[in-house]
């Protein structure tokens, strides 16, 4: 199990990429959240066996069709068990 932070840079908020990331998530059976920042960019936490957090990781690099993803910085972070994933305000 494994725990990665994400912060997404571009144009990430407005074109569904939080409702998108969460779909991926939960058919990757990877668990946590994603929520808008004020700055524009949106944060995620994601935690899993290896292969489907990098393959969420992966996928956030691209996001959905409208989105246009300039950076992700990702933060390996210890897992805390988390359940679901959650859409957060």
């Amino acid at each position: 199990m494994i725990r990665r932070h994400l912060v997404v840079r571009g144009t990430v908020q407005g074109v569904g990429y939080r409702w998108a990331v969460s779909r991926e998530a939960r058919r990757l059976g990877v668990h946590g959240w994603v929520r808008n920042r004020a700055d524009g960019t949106v944060e995620a936490v994601a935690e899993g066996a290896d292969e489907a957090v990098d393959a969420l990781v992966a996928w956030c690099r691209s996001g959905p069709a409208g989105a246009q993803v300039t950076g992700v910085d990702v933060t390996d972070e210890a897992p805390e068990g988390l359940s679901g994933f959650d859409i957060a305000p």
